[in-house]
């Protein structure tokens, strides 16, 4: 199994956050999404650190940070925790990219927090309602029962949840580095409980604000995300004044692994141009 551990541990609000920071140049920081963890970023955080100063986190209730089942997951939680963590890490406009619901996180940080940011990178993000799949709405009105699944069931389910973000299709190293911080009971419950926190109020408290954001911003997007549809990037660059777009051909939701060096271009390309 691919595995990447991070080596740093921080506490807040009796939460446990696991991060990382490598290499050496401008601050550059990952945001995850959901079900995701750091891990999804690695590869390509991996090979920026040659030039910057990388910064991977597990949100709480993710890959190896705390899922306690007594501490709230939600997007306004993690919003907060995000704005607190550059404090705590000392960056000033750090460049910031962001993918699923970390896109929300980010905003939220951005617009309500007092973030601010060198520039940011929106990659598939979760940031205009409607949002989320028919199993993610069901898991949302039965979560109880479902973290009661058994243990073969619920890998089941998970699997094929995870096995749709991605359009070509998932190598077994992938999809077990994608499902194993889930599974085991504290996984399992974990994985219901961050859907259950989920909320559409989250991003439609934000949405009216994002003319208010400055910072140069770049919007990346899986022509075939049936998870997010590319219609909302286009709605998203609509809202933020100034920012661009790019659609990658032929990859889905789990754009880093459908198309890892298109991604890494685009990306590279566009931190470059604001460091430079």
């Amino acid at each position: 199994m691919m595995t990447y551990e991070l080596r740093e541990t921080l506490e807040w609000r009796g939460r446990k956050i696991a991060w990382d920071r490598f290499g050496s140049g401008p601050a550059l920081v990952f945001l995850h999404g959901t079900p995701w963890s750091s891990a999804l970023w690695r590869p390509l955080a991996d090979a920026l650190a040659t030039r910057y100063t990388v910064y991977l986190w597990d949100m709480p209730g993710y890959g190896q940070s705390s899922m306690d089942a007594a501490h709230a997951v939600d997007l306004g939680t993690q919003g907060e925790l995000f704005a607190e963590l550059l404090d705590e890490w000392g960056l000033d406009r750090p460049h910031v990219i962001a993918h699923d619901f970390g896109g929300a996180v980010a905003l939220r940080a951005r617009l309500l927090h007092g973030a601010r940011y060198g520039s940011l990178c929106l990659v598939d993000v979760v940031a205009l309602s409607p949002w989320g799949s028919p199993f993610f709405t069901l898991v949302q009105q039965h979560a109880d029962v479902f973290a009661r699944l058994p243990a073969a069931v619920h890998r089941g389910a998970v699997e094929a949840y995870i096995r749709g973000a991605s359009h070509r299709g998932l190598r077994a190293e992938e999809l077990e580095m994608l499902v194993a911080p889930w599974t085991g009971e504290a996984g399992q419950s974990a994985f219901y409980r961050q859907i259950a926190q989920a909320d559409e109020r989250y991003t439609d408290e934000v949405e009216s604000l994002y003319p208010l954001i400055d910072e140069p911003t770049h919007v990346i997007w899986g022509a075939d995300d049936t998870w997010i549809p590319v219609d909302r990037a286009h709605r998203l660059q609509s809202l933020i004044c100034g920012s661009s777009l790019s659609v990658i051909d032929a990859a889905g939701h789990l754009i880093q692994l459908d198309a890892p060096a298109h991604l890494s271009v685009e990306i590279t390309r566009w931190v470059d141009a604001q460091t430079s």
